[in-house]
C-alpha cells in the first residue's frame, strides 16, 4: 500500500517526503558504496519524492559510470536518496529507508529485500552472499 513517508538526514538539515509501498521490493546491493553505507533503498519514481528542507545541503558524488548520483547531507554525510535510472532507462529515486522517521519496525521487517549484484554489474543476478548486506 502506497503511503507517505516522512525522512530526514541524521543531522537534520535536510528533510523530505517520500509516496513508498513498503510491500513492494526494497533494494540492497553489494557494490562498494551500498555496502560501505549499508544502503537500502525504495526505488521510486522522481515525483514520488519531495525535499522539504535543506535541498541546497545535499552534495552529489558520482563515481565509476558516473551515472548514479549519490546525494549526501554536507554536515553529518547521510545520503538520503539517491538519483539513477532503471532497467528501462527512465529515471528513479532510491529512497533510504534508513532515512524514514516514521516507518513502523513491523513495517520495515515485512519489507521484501531484493538483492542486487552491483559489485559486477550483473544486476540480473543476486551475489552469492547477501548475509553481510
Amino acid at each position: 500500500m502506497l503511503k507517505t513517508y516522512r525522512g530526514s538526514c541524521h543531522c537534520g538539515a535536510v528533510r523530505f517526503e517520500a509516496d513508498i509501498d513498503l510491500t513492494q521490493p526494497t533494494y540492497r546491493c553489494n557494490c562498494s558504496i551500498c555496502a560501505r553505507n549499508r544502503f537500502w533503498a525504495a526505488v521510486v519514481k522522481p515525483s514520488a519524492v519531495r525535499v522539504l528542507e535543506g535541498k541546497g545541503e545535499l552534495v552529489q558524488y558520482l563515481f565509476n559510470s558516473m551515472q548514479n548520483e549519490h546525494r549526501f547531507c554536507r554536515t553529518c554525510g547521510v545520503r538520503p536518496y539517491g538519483i539513477g535510472r532503471s532497467g528501462e532507462d527512465m529515471e528513479v529515486y532510491g529512497v533510504n529507508i534508513g532515512c524514514l522517521e516514521d516507518a513502523t519496525p513491523e513495517e520495515l521487517a515485512a519489507a521484501p529485500i531484493q538483492y542486487v549484484d552491483g559489485k559486477n554489474d550483473n544486476w540480473q543476478h543476486p551475489p552469492a552472499i547477501v548475509s553481510y548486506l
